[in-house]
C-alpha cells in the first residue's frame, strides 16, 4: 500500500476533537463548565483519570471532554468513581451510577458528569387512576379512597342509565303473532251463538274490550293490579325482587302489574330467567307509553289461561258458563278473575298434584271469589250495596268435549265446505284463526238427536249396536242445511258421519224421481208429452217388463224378465201411478222407468240434486235402477225432496254463510241462487201424490202430524236399509236406518239379532215425525200450492179381466184437461197360472217392502258398506237376468 495513503497513528489523548477543544478551551457541544459539581451525566470522569486510568484524588478540576472522550474513559474505568465499561458498571456506578460515569446507555450519576442518556432527568408523571395507591404502603395501597368509591358508583349508574336509554330506544313492541296464531277456529249456529271452538294450538278466541263487561274488567284490576289505570305499567322493585330470588335459587315470581303479565303472555316465553325479566321490563315500559290501558287489559284477558283448556276470556266464558264473555254476570266475572290466580289450584275441576284435588280447589276458589268481591269494594270498583247482593257462588256447566253429540259431524260438514271454497287444505284450516258462521239450527239439531234416541229406546232389542241412523234437514227455499244426525257422537267413539255416508241404497224413495221424469218428459206412448199421475199401469205381481218397442226384456236365462211386488201373487190390475205410489207397488214404476228412459230419469235426478257418483253403476241400464238401487246420502236425498217443496226450484245445499279471518270477511261464501230443475206444475203434482202417501199410504203413521206433509217411504231388498224422505213447505228431511258390521265392512239385514224387519213407514217415519213436531214447535206451517191437472193420461183399461178389489183402485181418477178418461188396457202377456211353476219361477226375486205394502228388489248386487265415503260399486249388472232388482216402498 502506498505510504501516503497510510493513516498515521494518533495519540489516545489527541485527535481532531482534542485539538478543537484545545483551541476553543471548551469541552465541546455538551461540555460542563469548569468547577461545576453535583450530579451530571456519566461523562463525569477527570482528565487525569481519563488519561491514566487511575482515580484523581487531588480534587483538581479538569475540563469535561466530549462524547468520544467520555466513552473511552468509561471503557477504561474499572474502580469506584471511575467510568464503567461499555455494558458493565462498577459497584456504585453503572448506568449513571453513584459517583461514576455511565456507560453507553448509562443514566445520570449523583456525582459524575452527564452520560449518554435519552435526556435530562425528569420526575415521574402522576397516574390518572392511582390504584393501587402510590402514597400507601403494604395492603393499604389496595384500599380505595372515598373519592374513588364515589366515582365508581357515579360511573356505574351513569353507564346503566346510558345502557337503559339505548335499550329503550332500540327495543320494539313485537307483533302479537303468538296470540293470533294460537287462536282457535270458532263455529257459530245460524243465530250467531257460538257452537264450538276447535283447531289452532290453543282454545282461544280474541274479543275486543267492548265485548268484556265492566264487571269483569274491574274484578281483574282489583284482584291483580289495583293501580293499573294510573301506574306506568312496570314495577321495577318487583322485577328486582324476582330477579334476586331467581339468581339466589329462591322461589320464582312473576311480574306484578297487568301490563307486565300482558307482555309476558303475549310477547315472551314463560321461562323464569333474568334475561327474560330484562326483556319484560323494557317492553313493558314501551307498551305502557304506546298502548292504551283498554288495549293492554283486553290483550291480557285474551292471552291469559283460565283452565279447562281455555285461553282468553271468551273461551273461558264458554268453558265454565256456556255463554259469551259479554253476558257474564258480576258473580261469574269474580270467579274467572279468581281462577287467574292459578288455574291448577283454583279450577274447581281439580288439577295436577296432591294439593290440587277437586275438593281443595273448590274450597280455594270459593274463598278467592269472596275475597275478589270484597277487594273490589276496598279499591272502589264496587259499592258495598252491590257486593251485598252477590251471595250465591256461580253455577258452572258440566265440562264436556267440544265434539260431543252431533257437534263433531256438524263441524266436519262445515270445515269441508269452508276449505273447498277457500281453496285450502283441511290441515291449513285447522291451524286456527277462522270464524265460521254456519246454517245449523241448534234447536233442530237437538230435536233430531232426541227423536233418534227416543226411537232407540222404544224399539228396545231391535236397535242393537250395529243399527245406525243418518239424517239431514234442509230449508227448501235456500238450501241451508239446518240439522243432521251423523251417529252416536265422536265422544262415543263413532267417527263416521251417517248423514254423508254413501253405500246405503235408498229404495222406493227413488220412485218420485221416476214419476217426475214421466210428468216432465213423457214416455214413448205419450209422444214425449208429459203424462199425468192418473195414468194407469198394470200392477200385478210377476208382470213381464217390456222395452220401449213393446218386446219383453230378457231375464238372462232365456225367458222374459218379470218384476215382483212384495206380496207374491197379488193382482192389482191396472192402477194409477198415484195409487202405485201410495202403496209403493214396484211393477208400475219398473215399467214406467223403461218407458221414460233410464237416462231421462238420471237427468232429472241430477237436476234435483242427486250426485252422479251415487248412481248404481252396476244397474245403470237395468230395470232395478228405477226402484232405488242408487246410494245418495241423506243430505243429497233431502236436498232433492226440497226441490219438490220449492215448486221445482233447486238450491245447492250449503252449511256455511260466511267466514271471517283477522276481522275481514272472506270471499266465496255468497248465497247460492236457485235453478229451475222442474216445471212448477210438475213439482206440485209430485207433491200432491206424496201427500196422498202420507194420508192414505205407506207413511200413514205421519197422517196426524197436524200440518201439511208429503213424503215417500223406502225399504231395500233383504231389509238392508229403510228410509223416509218427507217435507213441508218449510223443511225437507230424510231419515235413513241401516245395519252394518264395521269389521266385515258391509251392510247386514235389519233382522235376526235386531228383531223383525224394519220398514221405511215404521222406524224412519216415526223419527221424522218426532223430529218435525219438536224441531218446528212454535213455527208457522204453510200450505202446499194446489197442483193443476196436467199431462196426458196413458194406459187403457180392459173390459175383460176380473175387476180388482175397490180398495186397490184409485177411487177418484181424474181425466186430463177435461177429456174423457180412456179405458185401461191389460198387458197382452198372460199372468202365471197357479199350476204353471215354470212361469212362476222365471220371475224376478222378491225384494224390499215398505209398511207391509212395498216390494221389489233393490240392490242388484252388494253395495259398498256404509262406513265408507267412496263411490258405491253398484250391483252386479244382472238386474234383468237374475231378478236382484231395486224397488222398495
Amino acid at each position: 500500500m502506498s505510504e501516503h495513503r497510510r493513516k498515521p497513528p494518533q495519540s489516545h489523548g489527541g485527535g481532531r476533537a482534542a485539538a478543537r477543544r484545545g483551541m476553543t478551551g471548551s469541552s465541546g457541544r455538551r461540555a460542563a463548565p469548569r468547577g461545576s459539581s453535583g450530579s451530571s451525566s456519566s461523562y463525569g470522569a477527570s482528565a487525569s483519570s481519563g488519561m491514566s486510568g487511575t482515580s484523581d484524588t487531588s480534587g483538581e478540576d479538569r475540563p469535561w471532554g466530549g462524547r468520544a472522550e467520555a466513552r473511552r474513559a468509561a471503557q477504561r474505568s474499572t474502580g469506584v468513581g471511575g467510568g464503567g465499561g461499555r455494558r458493565r458498571a462498577p459497584e456504585g456506578g453503572g448506568r449513571g451510577g453513584h459517583g461514576g460515569g455511565g456507560g453507553r446507555r448509562g443514566g445520570s450519576g449523583e456525582a459524575g458528569g452527564p452520560g449518554r442518556g435519552r435526556g435530562r432527568y425528569e420526575p415521574g408523571k402522576k397516574r390518572w387512576v392511582d390504584y393501587p395507591r402510590s402514597d400507601r404502603d403494604g395492603l393499604k395501597r389496595f384500599v380505595p379512597s372515598w373519592k374513588q368509591v364515589t366515582g365508581c358508583l357515579i360511573g356505574f349508574f351513569g353507564m346503566m342509565v346510558a345502557a337503559a336509554g339505548i335499550a329503550y330506544s332500540m327495543v320494539e313492541i313485537p307483533k302479537v303473532d303468538k296470540v293470533a296464531n294460537n287462536e282457535s277456529n270458532v263455529f257459530y249456529w245460524d243465530n250467531g251463538k257460538q257452537m264450538a271452538s276447535t283447531g289452532g294450538k290453543e282454545n282461544r278466541q280474541i274479543v275486543d274490550i267492548d265485548q268484556i263487561p265492566t264487571e269483569m274488567q274491574n274484578a281483574v284490576i282489583a284482584a291483580e293490579n289495583a293501580s293499573f289505570r294510573t301506574d306506568s305499567g312496570v314495577d321495577p322493585m318487583g322485577i328486582a325482587r324476582a330477579a334476586f330470588k331467581m339468581a339466589t335459587g329462591g322461589e320464582t315470581q312473576g311480574g306484578s302489574t297487568i301490563t307486565q303479565q300482558f307482555v309476558k303472555n303475549t310477547y315472551l316465553d314463560q321461562s323464569q330467567t333474568v334475561s327474560r325479566k330484562a326483556k319484560e321490563l323494557f317492553i313493558s315500559i314501551k307498551v305502557g307509553t304506546q298502548m292504551s290501558k283498554d288495549d293492554i287489559l283486553a290483550g291480557y284477558l285474551n292471552a291469559a289461561y283460565y283452565g279447562r283448556n281455555a285461553y282468553g276470556i271468551q273461551a273461558a266464558s264458554q268453558a265454565y258458563f256456556g255463554k259469551n264473555s259479554l253476558d257474564l254476570s258480576l258473580s261469574e266475572s269474580a270467579f274467572l278473575a279468581s281462577v287467574l290466580k292459578g288455574p291448577n289450584l283454583y279450577n274447581p275441576d281439580g288439577g295436577v298434584g296432591p294439593s290440587a284435588t277437586k275438593q281443595l280447589n273448590e274450597k280455594r276458589v270459593e274463598a278467592r271469589w269472596k275475597w275478589t268481591l270484597d277487594r273490589m269494594v276496598e279499591v272502589g270498583k264496587l259499592s258495598q250495596a252491590e257486593r251485598d247482593k252477590v251471595t250465591e257462588f256461580p253455577t258452572i256447566v258440566e265440562r264436556k268435549s267440544p265434539l260431543a253429540g252431533q257437534t263433531g259431524y256438524l263441524l266436519d260438514i262445515a270445515k269441508q265446505e269452508a276449505a273447498k271454497k277457500m281453496e285450502i287444505s283441511i290441515e291449513n284450516l285447522d291451524k286456527g284463526g277462522y270464524k265460521i258462521y254456519t246454517t245449523f239450527n241448534e234447536k233442530k239439531v237437538k230435536a233430531l238427536e232426541n227423536a233418534v234416541d227416543k226411537t232407540r229406546k222404544e224399539q228396545g232389542k231391535r236397535m242393537d249396536k250395529l243399527v245406525q241412523f243418518g239424517g239431514s234437514s234442509i230449508d227448501p227455499k235456500s238450501g241451508q242445511i239446518k240439522a243432521v244426525y251423523g251417529g252416536a257422537g265422536y265422544d262415543k267413539g263413532y267417527y263416521v258421519n251417517n248423514a254423508r255416508t254413501t253405500g246405503v241404497p235408498v229404495g222406493s224413495t227413488w220412485k218420485p224421481f221416476v214419476l217426475a221424469s214421466a210428468m216432465e218428459d213423457g214416455t214413448q206412448e205419450s209422444g214425449g208429452e208429459g203424462i199425468s199421475p192418473m195414468s194407469r199401469y198394470l200392477g200385478d205381481d210377476n208382470t213381464i217388463i217390456k222395452d220401449q218397442n213393446g218386446d219383453p226384456i230378457p231375464n238372462g236365462k232365456g225367458g222374459p224378465f218379470r218384476q215382483q211386488n212384495e206380496e207374491d201373487g197379488k193382482k192389482y190390475g191396472l192402477v194409477t201411478l198415484k195409487f202405485a205410489m201410495e202403496k209403493s207397488i214396484n211393477v208400475p214404476f219398473a215399467q214406467l222407468g223403461i218407458d221414460v228412459g233410464l237416462d231421462t230419469t238420471r237427468k232429472t235426478a241430477r237436476a234435483l240434486g242427486i250426485p252422479e257418483n251415487s248412481f248404481d253403476t252396476g244397474n245403470m241400464d237395468n230395470v232395478s235402477f228405477s226402484l232405488g238401487t242408487s246410494t245418495p246420502d241423506a243430505v243429497a236425498l233431502s236436498s232433492a225432496y226440497a226441490t219438490f217443496a220449492a215448486e221445482g226450484e233447486h238450491y245447492e245445499p250449503y252449511s256455511v254463510t260466511k267466514v271471517v279471518k283477522d276481522e275481514t270477511e272472506l270471499d266465496g261464501f255468497q248465497k247460492p241462487t236457485g235453478k229451475d230443475a222442474l216445471d212448477p206444475d210438475v213439482a206440485n203434482g209430485v207433491t200432491e201424490v206424496l201427500e196422498n202417501v202420507v194420508q192414505n199410504g205407506t207413511a200413514k203413521r205421519i197422517a196426524d202430524i197436524g200440518f201439511p206433509a208429503a213424503g215417500k217411504t223406502g225399504t231395500t231388498d233383504d231389509n238392508l236399509s229403510a228410509w223416509y224422505a218427507g217435507y213441508t213447505p218449510e223443511l225437507s228431511t230424510a231419515i235413513g236406518v241401516f245395519r252394518s258390521d264395521p269389521e266385515e265392512g258391509k251392510l247386514l239385514r235389519i233382522t235376526g239379532d235386531a228383531g223383525d224387519s224394519i220398514h221405511g213407514g215404521e222406524v224412519p217415519a216415526q223419527v221424522w215425525k218426532d223430529y218435525m213436531l219438536e224441531g218446528t214447535e212454535g213455527e208457522d206451517h204453510g200450505e202446499f200450492t194446489d197442483a193443476p191437472e196436467i199431462g196426458e193420461i196413458v194406459g187403457k183399461p180392459t173390459p175383460s179381466p176380473t175387476p180388482t178389489p175397490s180398495e186397490d183402485v184409485d177411487p177418484d181418477p181424474k181425466p186430463s184437461h177435461g177429456k174423457p178418461e180412456p179405458s185401461p188396457s191389460i198387458d197382452p202377456s198372460p199372468s202365471c197360472a197357479d199350476w204353471d211353476l215354470i212361469c212362476q219361477s222365471s220371475g224376478g226375486q222378491n225384494g224390499g217392502q215398505d209398511g207391509g205394502q212395498d216390494t221389489g228388489g233393490t240392490t242388484g248386487g252388494e253395495s259398498s258398506p256404509p262406513p265408507t265415503t267412496e263411490e258405491p260399486t253398484g250391483g252386479n249388472g244382472n238386474g234383468n237376468g237374475n231378478g236382484w232388482f231395486g224397488g222398495t216402498g
